[in-house]
């Protein structure tokens, strides 16, 4: 069996040969454009996934063995004439059979090992943001397994680099960057987006936070050079454009300003020296003593910033990654560098804040780096005010003070693609999708308005690990952290990805899996957007089950407030509103839809419960004679145990055992402060304690079909789960 590959009308077919030269041809076709993916989605959800009961399980045996078909006539048709070594005689040998024969056992032991796996796959698994993976990303990565390819250096993978652009391309489309239209190069001086795959949301924002690094001295370092270097004495009259519209001499303005220049063009500079007659290879030359990647960042601030002598910071959120306090670590900046800024009760960035620090650097003359908008939070799937933040530079870029924006949308990117609608095709009536809120709307919108955004589509797009992404509004911002090799790199010419980034060697396979996931399911309504859609309604049904759960031995707090509660609405609202969202749960899915469809009020209801996203935050408390407990340390007490019911730490060989896997976290007050933590305490009915932080509970709807199931709506499964799995604590704490 071998791929299918499409051969013009002939009288015969094609040799091999032919058939792989017309194959070339069509795809250089292809990428006449800066984005070679493209088309509309075919098909639903059930045809992507394996499924919780491995229901395509030959339809996926079926791509794989086309796949080791098609790499086995790779193999045998490069120099066909050359001998063979692994001959009918030698398999037939005592020694070859004791190798096979280990080969089998030692694999028979791995697969009984993986058998005490979590089950990702199973509705019951309400954890992490991990569910099935689509079958085009696991057929793409088995396939690219096979070739081994490192996107390292265009010589070690000609195929899967090319892959790379063309899926980095499509993500930068899909998170909101403007990409040039199909078949129209970009006009000379025209911004475009770059992107490219790394190992995970860790390493796309080291190097974000890396090039935001080296953007933010390099005017400084070239005007040292351009004083001091001969080489660069023929750029000495270029000007720049400045905040509000004037221009100045480069020479003749003074570090403040030249740390605070617009990130595009101090990005553009090489481009801008380049009219003077400056190579991209002298340049680089001149800057060896000047450029704060060489020098590092004390000899730099000790030669160039005596004038500016405060060490530079960077803004996130107390819900943001722990990959920037490691980042700051990595570039020599320090884990003070970053000022971790609260959020407020939605767990949301609070600007209100940003705005005081910026106003205090400002005065102090403290460089900043960048600031980080989170575009859902891994343990609350909060969306920051990214459109806010971003307005808010606009103010402070009038005062003198610029910095990047990055919007770390490793979970939260694929989001969008429910707002997109690329080829005409409304799947919003097809599905039981849930409309994002207003405000999160108004978030993705501005998000390609950032500098540059982290994706993991090995989260949201359900590819496999490791598939992580870093997208740039401006191709040229990448040069900023680019190293060349020229041992591998054999010519600037080369289309290679490996020059950019954390990383040296990564797998193409990687990319081979992007882009065959993005071809079958496009990053739009027809095909992401769809499966996230029917997650974010399931998650907004299992909001509303919890909302109304009524158990005689303890008590649900949601992290997410309804709207009767952020109102802070009398009791009989709130009794209103409670009746209301109990319909919610009643209802099967087209009644709901059709409820949701006539009923202005009940959809406006609707569209609010719940996350930004579909992680749902929450926290149990235990009723005693007197009512609700009050004591914070039995609550987390009680919620750890529910935890250790309801998830998997260890290797298990009775995980059926488990009915609900939950994941837990803890509301820090170091982290998100005294008056977060002691309002979600109030809320639940216990005191706060000042040496204690608040345990919760996770659950993460990333199943599309748990509320359509053919026994109905699973939910409810889960609901009866969790009663049991607290009751079984409350036991055995005799509580």
């Amino acid at each position: 069996m071998t791929l299918p590959i499409q051969q013009p009308a002939a009288e015969t077919p094609l040799p091999l040969a032919g058939r792989r030269a017309h194959a070339r041809a069509a795809w250089d076709q292809e990428l006449r454009a800066p984005l070679g993916l493209e088309g509309a989605g075919a098909g639903i959800p059930e045809a992507w996934f394996l499924g919780p009961q491995a229901e395509n399980l030959e339809l996926l045996r079926e791509l794989i063995g086309t796949a080791m078909d098609s790499h086995a006539e790779f193999r045998r048709a490069f120099h066909p004439e050359d001998p063979t070594h692994i001959t009918p005689a030698l398999r037939r040998s005592p020694e070859f059979q004791k190798g096979v024969d280990r080969l089998r056992t030692e694999t028979a032991t791995l697969l009984e090992k993986l058998q005490m796996s979590a089950p990702f796959a199973s509705m019951r698994y309400q954890g992490h943001m991990l569910w099935d993976q689509a079958m085009p990303a696991t057929v793409g990565l088995f396939a690219g397994l096979l070739y081994n390819q490192n996107n390292v250096a265009a010589e070690a993978s000609p195929v899967t680099t090319r892959l790379e652009i063309e899926a980095g391309n499509d993500l930068c489309r899909m998170l909101g960057y403007a990409v040039p239209p199909d078949g129209q190069r970009p006009a000379p001086g025209q911004v475009v987006p770059w992107g490219h795959i790394t190992s995970g949301g860790t390493v796309a924002n080291i190097e974000a936070l890396w090039a935001a690094r080296n953007l933010k001295f390099a005017a400084v370092g070239l005007r040292a050079a351009i004083r001091a270097v001969p080489a660069l004495a023929a750029a000495r009259t270029l000007e720049v454009p400045l905040w509000g519209g004037d221009r100045g001499r480069l020479l003749e303005l003074d570090t403040w300003t030249l740390l605070n220049l617009d990130i595009d063009v101090v990005a553009g500079l090489p481009a801008a020296l380049a009219a003077f007659g400056i190579t991209p290879d002298a340049l680089t030359e001149a800057m060896v003593p000047y450029a704060v990647q060489n020098t590092g960042l004390m000899g730099f601030y000790r030669n160039f910033m005596t004038d500016v002598p405060e060490a530079p910071v960077f803004l996130a959120p107390a819900t943001g990654h722990y990959s920037w306090p490691k980042a700051a670590t990595l570039l020599g900046l320090g884990q003070n560098s970053l000022l971790v800024q609260r959020v407020d009760h939605d767990a949301r960035l609070d600007l209100e804040q940003v705005e005081t620090t910026l106003d205090i650097l400002l005065r102090r003359r403290i460089p900043v780096l960048a600031v980080v908008a989170v575009i859902g939070s891994t343990e609350e799937s909060a969306v920051d005010p990214l459109a806010g933040l971003l307005a808010l530079r606009e103010r402070f870029r009038a005062r003198g003070i610029n910095f990047a924006v990055h919007a770390d949308a490793a979970w939260g990117g694929y989001f969008r693609t429910m707002l997109r609608d690329e080829h005409e095709r409304d799947c919003r009536k097809q599905i039981p999708a849930a409309a994002m809120s207003p405000y999160v709307q108004a978030q993705y919108a501005a998000l390609g308005q950032a500098d540059s955004i982290t994706v993991d589509p090995h989260k949201g797009g359900y590819i496999p690990y490791p598939a992580g992404a870093l997208c740039y509004r401006n191709a040229a911002i990448r040069d900023a952290i680019s190293l060349r090799a020229p041992v591998v790199f054999h010519s600037q010419a080369e289309p290679t990805v490996g020059v950019y980034g954390v990383e040296g060697s990564k797998p193409g396979a990687a990319a081979a899996a992007v882009w065959l996931a993005h071809r079958v399911i496009r990053p739009d309504r027809s095909g992401y957007g769809r499966i996230l859609g029917q997650c974010m309604w399931t998650s907004k049904r299992m909001f509303a089950r919890l909302c109304t759960l009524d158990d005689p031995r303890f008590a649900v707090t949601l992290f997410n407030r309804t709207p009767a509660e952020r109102a802070h609405g009398r009791a009989e609202e709130l009794a209103a509103e409670r009746a209301l969202i109990r319909r919610f749960v009643d209802l099967d899915n087209t009644a709901l839809s059709g409820l949701l469809e006539e009923d202005a009020a009940a959809r406006d209801l609707f569209g609010q419960l719940g996350s930004d996203q579909v992680i749902l935050a929450f926290a149990l408390n235990f009723r005693t004679a007197e009512g609700l407990n009050t004591d914070l340390a039995q609550v987390n007490l009680f919620n750890e145990r529910v935890f250790s019911l309801c998830s998997m730490i260890e290797p298990r060989a009775d995980f059926g055992g488990i009915d609900l896997m939950l994941t837990s976290s803890r509301f820090d007050p170091a982290v998100y402060g005294h008056r977060f933590v002691n309002a979600f305490c109030a809320r639940m009915g216990v005191r706060p304690a000042s040496d204690l932080g608040v345990d919760f509970l996770i659950s993460t709807t990333m199943d599309p079909w748990t509320t359509e199931t053919n026994s109905g709506d699973f939910l409810a499964v889960l609901e009866q789960a969790l009663r049991r799995a607290a009751h079984q604590a409350l036991d055995e704490l005799g509580l």
